[in-house]
């Protein structure tokens, strides 16, 4: 089963009622408006793309580790993925099948990271629960999100929709704004330009690990010839 199936079997499940809690029609055209209005915003078609050179960090994982991208991209690519958090099921649902593909992705000589605005504890929360070999790292204030072209701001409905969720963003992510990356994948070469981009502001539809692995395969052979 890929990546997108699991991703609409939950969605399925969630809008036919099929969890402890069951949205009523007003919470689903919620959830729907802020998604079709984002993807009209047309801000993903101005996120950094394949070609671009990609922006440099260093964030610090779980254990207060600095992680540098840079330090990364001098031993091979880079994997990077942007998640919203702990509290997103979509989000867990690709961070296991990143770890999935975690071994062949690292037998190609690249390390993955992924990128999260959420504190520590909840990336450590979010590692034990996904059994994570590879780090969430914390982005304050959705800094390398910005950078990315990533970060946007929940409207006010949607706010309101989340605080009955108790999906407090301000606690999870210790910072008074409302604000959230587009989920996104990266692939950025050792030369720091980015070889793969995939950006979606629709959170349910995500690209399955494997479409990786013939871009990393590229950058081995034009790195040996």
């Amino acid at each position: 089963m890929t990546l997108q199936d699991r991703l609409d079997a939950l969605k399925a499940d969630f809008e036919g009622g099929k969890f402890a809690y069951k949205p009523g029609p007003d919470v689903l055209d919620t959830m729907h408006r802020a998604t079709s209005e984002l993807v009209a915003s047309g801000q993903a078609l101005n996120a950094r793309k394949a070609g671009d050179k990609a922006p440099e960090f260093a964030l610090k994982d779980p254990d207060d580790h600095v992680v540098s991208s840079v330090e990364l991209l001098a031993k091979g690519p880079l994997v990077v993925s942007f998640y919203r958090g702990v509290w997103c099921p979509y989000c867990n649902l690709e961070l296991q099948a990143l770890q999935a593909a975690a071994s062949a992705i690292e037998a190609r000589g690249a390390s993955v990271v992924v990128i999260s605005p959420q504190t520590a504890p909840n990336s450590r929360k979010s590692q034990r629960d996904n059994q994570l070999t590879f780090p969430i790292l914390s982005d304050e204030k959705s800094r390398v999100a910005a950078a990315f072209g990533l970060r946007f701001s929940l409207p006010d409905y949607l706010v309101e929709l989340y605080k009955g969720f108790k999906n407090d963003l301000p606690t999870f992510n210790d910072d008074p704004a409302w604000v959230l990356p587009m989920p996104a994948r990266y692939v950025i070469g050792t030369d720091g330009i980015i070889a793969y981009a995939e950006v979606n502001p629709d959170y349910t539809q995500r690209p399955d690990p494997s479409e990786l692995l013939p871009v990393l395969d590229k950058l081995r052979t034009n790195a040996v010839a």
